[in-house]
């Protein structure tokens, strides 16, 4: 989940200067090498440390205390004698990733501008866009000066770095929850799904000597051949220009529902972080649905593609999804405070006060003493343990329906399609999604602001644990379609192609 913070923040130990030094007369622009000194990366770490210890439902899902606690000193050995604001901001990552959430990291839209212009407002971004299918990287979108980089055009290495050495390197930054390591290769892909997105910010990062022409090694679609082409990067503005979705203002639609012919209409919702959106979404829904109800559409599909979540829409879509209430599966609600150490208040922002203090919510969890369970906001004597139910809605849509999915669906859009699935109202098509069945961490944030190096990291503060045990994975679809280089060429949609052999009277 992402939310842009206003954040007017200082950095005066960006450029620090000994004890006695007469004070510049205005600090230096940051920058991706400033140097930042042991002693005050040593107390940033302290901060984080003991955020994480306090307050994050899911340090300890999938490593032991033990573990946290070398990682943490492995990572104040690592920057104690100082490092460059770019070497801190990549331990921090690899720090946070280690902790396999999918909700915790070094949020490149939450970061101050300053530190958001020093790491990421560079003009190192590959001028294509790309998948990684079977662990290579193969290009979906041109967007270079050379013609022959067409779609289906395997990238062996760049700069001499070979891209199988580039993907491992991604992964131990790259942020999942459990051992869903889909998740962790789709987040590394460039399909303009993100305004800042993790390749571009990783990749000059780990190999800074990638430079500004990169030397591609490749081979054409079809061929065997290999052949070296020199491609001009892009800079950061130049990227976003790639980007098919655009911005848009506040009360803009987010999504749209498309008819192509009379027995099939396409819902695409590329984006459910709705929050600081005034559009009315419940609005569109129940117009969409009455739509679909006068004009008897026989078969839906809901595309979910590159939707890593946001609101919970899923709970109002499956009301028009089923012509009965709809039982939400049992899970376990949990915090690891009930109100917010006063030593931590002042490095912490967040959008609702209530999550600084649980007060009756957060009662003594008997299972696990490093826990409070979580009650719901509506009653305090809910069980968190509870089935609650979802209610039909009108109109309801009794036709076929098709959800497309992907590694990129995480969080509420994780939710949806174990639910989808778990009661039979859809069939799922594409690849197994990102979240984890183990549950995952999310809800309510607080955003944990670094004193001395500015580095703002996003911190889950309720974890999902489900009451009986789950495998290590996210949700698997009922028809399993992978892309291959064949569909970039060709620019096929896989996913829509195996839907449309499935239609009615197909």
């Amino acid at each position: 989940m992402s939310r842009r913070l206003c954040l007017l923040l200082v950095v005066a130990l960006l450029s620090w200067q000994p004890a006695g030094a007469t004070p510049a007369a205005s600090a230096p622009p940051v920058r991706s090498d400033s140097v930042l000194p042991g002693p005050a990366l040593l107390a940033d770490i302290a901060v984080l440390e003991q955020a994480y210890a306090a307050l994050h439902p899911g340090l300890y899902r999938y490593s032991s205390e033990k573990e946290v606690a070398q990682r943490f000193a492995a990572l104040r050995a690592e920057l104690g004698q100082g490092a460059t604001l770019a070497q801190a901001y990549l331990a921090i990552s690899r720090l946070t990733a280690s902790v396999r959430c999918g909700h915790s990291f070094p949020n490149f839209v939450n970061q101050p501008e300053a530190i958001q212009h020093a790491l990421f407002d560079h003009d190192r971004h590959l001028p294509f866009y790309f998948r990684w299918l079977d662990g290579r990287m193969v290009i979906s979108r041109n967007g270079s000066n050379q013609r022959s980089l067409v779609p289906g055009t395997e990238v062996l290495a760049i700069d001499g770095v070979p891209a199988a050495q580039i993907l491992s390197a991604l992964m131990g930054v790259a942020r999942a929850d459990g051992s869903n390591d889909a998740k962790r290769i789709a987040q590394m892909e460039v399909q303009g799904f993100a305004r800042i997105e993790a390749f571009d910010a990783y990749l000059p990062l780990l190999f800074p000597q990638i430079s500004a022409e990169p030397l591609l090694r490749v081979h054409g679609p079809g061929r065997t051949a290999v052949r070296t082409v020199r491609v001009h990067s892009l800079t950061a503005a130049q990227r976003q220009a790639m980007t098919p979705i655009q911005p848009r203002d506040s009360t803009a639609p987010a999504w749209r529902l498309e008819m192509p012919n009379a027995r099939l209409a396409i819902l695409r919702m590329p984006d459910w972080a709705l929050y600081d959106s005034q559009w009315d979404w419940r609005g569109f829904l129940a117009q969409s649905f009455s739509t679909l109800a006068a004009r008897k559409v026989p078969a839906l599909v809901i595309d979910l593609r590159g939707n890593e979540g946001g609101l919970d829409v899923g709970s109002v879509l499956q009301g028009y999804l089923s012509a009965r209430a709809l039982r939400v599966p049992p899970m376990r609600k949990r915090v690891r405070y009930r109100r917010l150490p006063a030593s931590l208040a002042p490095f912490v922002t967040t959008w609702d006060a209530s999550f600084r203090d649980w007060g009756a919510r957060a009662v003594e969890d008997a299972d696990d003493a490093r826990f409070y369970k979580l009650h719901d906001a509506a009653s305090d004597d809910a069980s968190t343990e509870t089935s609650t139910q979802i209610a039909p809605r009108a109109p309801h849509f009794a036709g076929k329906v098709f959800v497309l999915i992907g590694a990129e669906n995480s969080s509420a859009t994780f939710e949806f399609a174990q639910r989808v699935q778990a009661n039979g109202l859809a069939t799922l098509v594409g690849q197994p999604t990102g979240g984890n069945l183990r549950g995952i961490n999310g809800s309510a944030f607080f955003f944990v602001q670094l004193p001395n190096s500015h580095i703002e990291v996003d911190l889950p503060l309720v974890g999902q644990f489900p009451v009986s045990a789950q495998p290590d994975r996210g949700v698997l679809p009922d028809i399993t379609v992978r892309p291959s280089a064949a569909d970039l060429q060709h620019g096929t949609d896989a996913e829509m192609a195996a839907v449309t052999t499935l239609l009615p009277g197909a």
